[in-house]
């Protein structure tokens, strides 16, 4: 059997593993890494050890497939001319731009595939292009670095602003920050030459500022922000009792918001008066929006409440992923590692979208489609995938394919796959958990003797 029949063989048995490994060579190839890297680097080189080695023994890190980087390495040594040394090195150095960049480009094609597949979803704002931003600091690594040894502290190796696309499901952008202990509004400047016209932008209170706020209006852009207590305003007329939402009663007014000069910003003030408290004990909430009065301010409400979506990016890219490598200290290699995350994120959104688009079942329960099974299929049939197909055959079948070369081949290897496998189960409320019978600590019981007591009653 050759390597070609090879590759039918897993497409037949595991087609969401050849998806993934199809849209890496399209979108990943060596010669596109290695010039995003040397058009963006200014601090290092590639001589022996290419950026795109460094891509790849990164992604079986963050994709589960091998546990270290030292585990990656030792697997690909027979094909490498530098020692593992080297390779660290190499990764905390990587300057957080090159990192920008490559999740940056990467996502702007995988965008091209889901609209060639007409398979994006309903956003927020139906009819709008929505951004949803937050922030992410990245957690304490090991206390390696020789200066970290003797703290006792948890070791910040940096943050990000991940950028949503959430009618695409897709990290479009991210600002990376080397100091972990900032706060993310100092990242605010890097974020505003993002912003588009006609965007709408949404995020939680600590990106209302007057600098964002008046740069998103500047750009023709609208936001929907939560309201922070240091930015205040001169409101405008009457508080307007609008409606009910699914949190509390929705009221609306105008305000007035003076910027440097003579600039003046007015806003929509959207209130919300809380059934609940939410978990800080706050009973209402303001949103600010420069959204057209035809959005309700309903609408408003609900844009902002789906701001979670983000949430469940970070989840994905942290539980299914390993977007956190605690063994890399240096921030730019943790910062890296991070990025490389996004991007198979961003993989694993094309996936999902091929099976939206080319199955009809699975616009019933798009919703119900689980990330981690695919991502745990990837990790487990990956290693035989290298085995037994080399990697200059996957390059020779899917590297050179056109957008629409590759939407056909993941469309047909989607109508080949069992959703059943990859279907989450139905959300069920959690069962109160039982108060336990005190006890000392390391006493123990027989579970034998217990379950015999149960056949006896």
């Amino acid at each position: 059997m050759n390597s070609h029949e090879l590759i039918d063989v897993f497409a037949a048995r595991s087609p969401v593993c050849v998806m993934v490994r199809a849209t890496l060579e399209n979108v990943l190839s060596d010669e596109r890494l290695n010039r995003i890297f040397d058009e963006t680097a200014t601090r290092q080189y590639c001589r022996e050890l290419t950026f795109s080695t460094c891509v790849q023994l990164m992604a079986m890190v963050v994709a589960r497939i091998r546990p270290s980087v030292n585990s990656a390495y030792r697997f690909a040594a027979t094909e490498m001319t530098v020692s593992v040394k080297s390779v660290y090195n190499k990764l905390k150095g990587i300057e957080p731009a090159v990192s920008e960049r490559l999740v940056r480009d990467t996502a702007c094609d995988m965008a091209a595939l889901i609209d060639e597949m007409h398979a994006t979803v309903e956003g927020p704002l139906p009819g709008r292009d929505v951004r949803i931003l937050d922030g992410n600091h990245l957690a304490g690594t090991e206390h390696r670095i020789q200066e970290l040894r003797r703290l006792g502290a948890a070791a910040l190796p940096g943050q990000t602003i991940p950028i949503l696309d959430p009618q695409r499901r897709l990290i479009e952008d991210v600002v990376v920050w080397e100091d972990g202990h900032s706060h993310e509004r100092a990242l605010l400047e890097q974020v505003l030459p993002r912003v588009k016209a006609r965007q709408c932008w949404v995020g939680d209170r600590a990106y209302c500022t007057k600098m964002f706020l008046f740069g998103i209006a500047k750009k023709r852009a609208h936001f929907v922000i939560r309201q922070h207590a240091q930015l205040q305003g001169e409101r405008i007329g009457h508080r307007r009792k609008i409606g009910r939402c699914d949190s509390g009663m929705a009221y609306e007014q105008k305000l007035r918001i003076r910027g440097e000069g003579t600039d003046v910003l007015i806003v929509r003030r959207i209130t919300i008066e809380r059934d609940k408290p939410t978990k800080d004990g706050e009973t209402e909430i303001h949103i600010l929006t420069n959204l057209p009065a035809s959005v309700t301010a309903l609408h408003v409400a609900e844009a902002y409440r789906q701001r979670w979506t983000i949430e469940l990016a970070f989840q994905d890219v942290t539980t299914t992923l390993r977007c956190e490598i605690n063994t890399l200290g240096y921030p730019d290699a943790a910062l890296f590692g991070f990025s490389i995350a996004l991007l198979l994120y961003n993989v694993l959104s094309v996936v999902q979208a091929a099976l939206r688009d080319s199955q009809t079942a699975t616009r019933k329960i798009e919703r119900n489609l689980s990330m981690y099974a695919i991502a745990d299929e990837i990790s487990g049939v990956w290693r035989g995938m290298e085995i037994a197909v080399p990697c200059d055959i996957w390059t020779e079948v899917y590297a050179e394919l056109t957008t629409k070369q590759l939407v056909a081949k993941l469309r047909s290897l989607a109508r080949k796959t069992n959703l059943a496998l990859y279907t989450t189960h139905k959300w069920s409320p959690k069962r109160p958990q039982p108060k336990r019978i005190s006890g000392n600590r390391g006493n123990h019981v027989s579970t034998q003797r217990i379950l015999d007591k149960r056949k006896q009653k």
